[in-house]
């Protein structure tokens, strides 16, 4: 896809599986196992779909997966699995070498979207993509090195710590416009300072709102993770950005849909609709 100056590609750096009733909150099974069924263990799949935009002699990543850190137990927990899709095979497949990267968007640090950024090399853990700047909000880094007992898990110090030490991580103050018409906008329900991506040109939007909406069946309003630290903040930045893509027809990009990767969605006689799947 092409929108203004921007070639955006969509890779895949592998597959995981998440509890179905964390994954939906207050929903009940009954209702969201419909859209989304589980397997034996009540898990739904999930994808870590990542962009790749390329920009003048620019190459951005916006998030970087899970990465290949974590030991065989948790692993198995997690049910992550890498055989079809990895980070590096895909960035291959579009002909670019880690050492390329010039830039790396971090939505926020929460193992599934920050650990890929980072590999251990010997005995060490380092940056995957060692000439690039990482960018991630103020607010988000802050709480990500001293998070509540509720989210601890999903902070890990081997993803934490190269980026600190690196002189490679720049924060943010808050939203802003990291290249024209590159514009990052804040969500603060299901972990604070988490940056969304916003491009704009002509007629065109697309919108990866990364745990905002993480699949096409969470598009409902009350269809919120339990994972998510301020539901109710959630739910109301769900309405306002909803809201928005339906007015202007934007592509929403979806991390974790391991079906969809992108929808465009419009009002429906009761509530907000699919109005198109699309493939990327």
């Amino acid at each position: 896809m092409r929108i203004g100056p921007y070639e955006i590609r969509l890779l895949e750096t592998g597959r995981f599986w998440l509890d179905g009733g964390a994954m939906f909150g207050v929903v009940p099974k009954t209702l969201w196992s419909k859209v989304k069924p589980s397997d034996e263990k009540n898990r739904i799949e999930m994808s870590m779909k990542i962009l790749l935009i390329l920009f003048e002699d620019r190459k951005i990543l916006v998030d970087a997966g899970a990465g290949h850190k974590f030991a065989a137990r948790q692993q198995e927990i997690y049910g992550l699995d890498y055989s079809r899709f990895n980070l590096k095979d895909s960035l291959k497949q579009h002909a670019v070498q880690p050492e390329e990267v010039t830039d790396v968007v971090l939505t926020h640090c929460h193992f599934d979207h920050v650990g890929g950024a980072t590999e251990i090399v010997g005995d060490r853990p380092c940056l995957t993509f060692p000439n690039a700047t990482h960018y991630v909000q103020k607010t988000h880094w802050e709480w990500a090195l001293n998070p509540s007992e509720k989210d601890r898990a999903s902070f890990l110090r081997e993803n934490l710590e190269p980026l600190a030490t690196s002189g490679r991580l720049k924060i943010l103050p808050g939203e802003c416009e990291l290249f024209p018409g590159f514009r990052l906008l804040l969500s603060d329900g299901h972990t604070p300072g988490l940056q969304m991506l916003k491009i704009q040109a002509a007629s065109t939007t697309l919108f990866y709102c990364s745990d905002l909406m993480p699949t096409a069946a969470h598009l409902p309003l009350p269809y919120i993770m339990g994972y998510d630290l301020y539901p109710l903040t959630t739910l109301e930045e769900k309405r306002r950005y909803l809201n928005q893509a339906c007015a202007e027809d934007w592509v929403i990009v979806l991390e974790h849909d391991a079906e969809v990767d992108a929808i465009r969605i419009e009002k429906g006689d009761k509530r907000t609709e699919i109005k198109e799947k699309m493939t990327m």
